[in-house]
């Protein structure tokens, strides 16, 4: 069994039967997945930041790292494997965003996070389905192209699926 390994800022998409996508400890970042049950295509990017206007030069260099960026991306890459370029029926799923540093709630990102990358699907007219947001813990998400099943996982907590 394959992996895609997915660090901060980075998407990656795969249609290969036993393979996995996966991201480490989300905090306030969120992980946006989609899953084009047509062409059993999943993907998924790791976006840190909501928009790309704060450092232009990063976005050219890692789309992912923004939400106003990375989604697009995604996209992108996902119609390599035959996916409508604009995420017509696919199934959208968010996790993370998770206030973990910011004690005071004084940033928001990963709320910020949320609502730009929720203003951006909005934009292709895609909603998600199911999300896992909030809290205070991080997340590992792990997404099967077999099943589509999304496991997550955090330190001290019993798996869970979404």
């Amino acid at each position: 069994m394959g992996q895609i390994i997915l660090g901060v800022g980075d998407y990656g998409a795969s249609n290969r039967p036993g393979e996995e996508v996966k991201t480490f400890a989300l905090g306030s970042c969120v992980s946006v997945i989609l899953l084009d049950p047509k062409t059993r295509t999943v993907g998924m990017v790791h976006v840190a930041l909501p928009e790309a206007a704060i450092n232009k030069a990063k976005s050219l260099q890692k789309p992912g790292y923004f939400a106003d960026t990375g989604i697009p991306a995604l996209l992108n890459e996902m119609a390599k494997f035959g996916c409508q370029p604009k995420g017509k029926g696919m199934v959208v799923k968010l996790c993370g965003g998770a206030n973990v540093m910011d004690t005071n709630d004084t940033f928001q990102i990963g709320k910020r996070n949320a609502l730009s990358i929720k203003k951006v699907l909005w934009k292709y007219g895609m909603g998600a389905v199911a999300e896992d947001l909030g809290g205070n813990f991080s997340r590992t998400v792990t997404v099967s192209v077999d099943t589509g099943e999304i496991l997550l996982s955090s330190p001290g907590r019993p798996n869970w699926k979404l």
